[in-house]
């Protein structure tokens, strides 16, 4: 068993085939690790979220890691980790052009008929939730494996 480094391509190709990563925050003593989908285009990740506990970490300190894996069994895998700044997109324009890109990655994998929101949720009684989105701008980025 030997733990091995992928070389840039393999980030890339990791951080590019991936729908789920994970986002790590910290801000006020609260460290949070939680599950998003995303989309990388090279340079950036983009996501998308309600108000929370996310948001309201990352708000007060961008700084987050983000970690993408492919795991076939335990001694089959592959894992980036990425670190960089969360910005909250604001324009409008900009805000449609991302969250179509989302809609066109994830929705082939979506196996029912429904259709994610354009401009919001809708919350468990019905009222709409601002919709937030959001990118990581990487600073850098490593990638390991192993593969017995």
């Amino acid at each position: 068993m030997m733990l091995r480094e992928l070389n840039d391509t393999q980030i890339e190709d990791l951080l590019k085939n991936q729908l789920i990563g994970r986002i790590g925050c910290h801000s006020d003593g609260i460290t949070y690790v939680v599950p998003v989908n995303y989309i990388y285009d090279g340079l950036n990740i983009y996501c998308h979220s309600g108000k929370g506990m996310k948001i309201n970490l990352m708000r007060k300190n961008p700084e987050v890691c983000f970690e993408v894996d492919e795991i076939k069994e335990i001694t089959n895998w592959q894992s980036v980790i990425a670190w960089g700044q969360f910005e909250e997109i604001t324009a409008i324009d900009e805000k449609q052009q991302v969250m179509q890109k989302l809609i066109n990655r994830i929705m082939p994998h979506i196996v029912d008929d429904s259709v994610p929101p354009s401009h919001g949720f809708v919350d468990e009684e019905g009222d709409t939730v601002e919709l937030i989105i959001y990118k990581i701008v990487i600073t850098r980025k490593t990638g390991r494996f192993e593969k017995r």
